[in-house]
């Protein structure tokens, strides 16, 4: 048999193969859901699908399966449901960012339109409940309160915090919300599939929401730090929404201290591509980058810890090494 390629660095090779064919199965699942009588729906729905992505959310499901007995037809079927609900937010969010550039290629809205992408978008997240439908009531309760959660997610990361209420705390719970949910579902789905014990899907539940928030914090730092060729996206997409990630919190958090500049291009979206730039260059220079890994970092710490209750395996050991994956990203 031909060795897998290395999906996580430091797991065993026979799980690499099991997850390297877990995925295999997902991504041919995720061909024939997508596929419409319609060449140009077809087409339209696989464009992002067909430009690959880290398929992060159904490589955990996979993992979480490991933790119990195994990957198996149903964990496949939930692993799908998951990357569907995760491609079909993508259609919307790059309407909502006005991106160029999705997973290294063209972005929905720039290639269809804001009208298509959006429609694309339901369509997938019509695709992914009828698939998660097949695995019954349970899974269904568990997609329909993930969807709640994604979307309220994204609603109140436009909004500022509610008065009195920490910047950092806020920021953290939108990050729960509209990264962490969908991700602690792709962990829950694949313990409960494999016949996890009941205990055992609720703390890798825990885990997976906690390890979206590194995800999420994750990409916001290199949101800063990567460039193009690196992400998949054009670095500065959220100084140009508008968004105040963790960051920009610390900037704002001190008092200054010859960082004007920097602040008063915080203080709105930006849409001079020179004064994005000006902006990435000062954040990546300033000393609030640094407290961000930090913060990251121990948050990291916290999240590996979850792990403690669950057991030794290599699975778990692989779970632990894909926190690391996450913040190393960013290094």
């Amino acid at each position: 048999m031909e060795r897998a390629p290395t999906l996580l660095p430091g797991a065993e090779e026979d799980l690499h193969q099991r997850l390297f064919d877990g995925l295999e199965a997902v991504d041919a699942r995720l061909r024939a859901v997508v596929d419409h009588e319609d060449p140009f729906i077809s087409e339209a729905a696989g464009h992002l699908a067909a430009a690959g992505g880290k398929r992060f959310r159904p490589l955990l499901t996979l993992l979480c399966a490991e933790v119990a007995e195994g990957i198996n037809p149903l964990v496949v079927e939930a692993a799908t449901g998951v990357e569907l609900t995760h491609l079909a937010s993508l259609y919307h969010d790059d309407v909502m960012d006005e991106a160029e550039l999705r997973r290294g290629v063209q972005s929905a809205n720039v290639r269809y339109g804001n009208a298509t992408s959006i429609l694309v978008g339901d369509l997938l997240f019509g695709t992914a409940s009828s698939v998660i439908a097949e695995l019954g009531p349970e899974a269904v309760r568990v997609q329909a309160a993930t969807f709640v959660r994604l979307c309220a997610g994204q609603i109140r990361d436009e909004r500022p915090p509610t008065a009195g209420m920490d910047p950092v705390d806020y920021y953290r719970s939108v990050l729960a919300d509209k990264t962490g949910s969908l991700i602690a579902t792709s962990a829950r789905y694949g313990a409960m599939f494999a016949g996890a014990e009941p205990r055992v899907v609720e703390l890798l539940t825990a885990f997976g929401e906690r390890l979206g928030i590194v995800f999420q914090m994750s990409d916001d730092v290199l949101d800063v730090v990567s460039d193009a060729s690196d992400f998949g996206k054009e670095p500065g997409a959220d100084l140009r929404e508008g968004k105040i990630t963790l960051p920009m919190l610390f900037v704002l958090s001190e008092p200054p201290n010859g960082d004007e500049r920097l602040r008063d291009l915080l203080g709105s979206p930006l849409t001079d591509p020179g004064e994005v730039a000006e902006a990435v260059l000062l954040l990546r220079e300033h000393p609030a980058m640094e407290r961000a890994r930090d913060h990251l970092a121990q948050l990291a710490r916290e999240t590996r810890a979850l792990l403690d209750d669950v057991g030794s395996s290599p699975a778990v050991e692989a779970l632990r090494g894909l926190v690391d994956e996450v913040v190393e990203r960013n290094q």
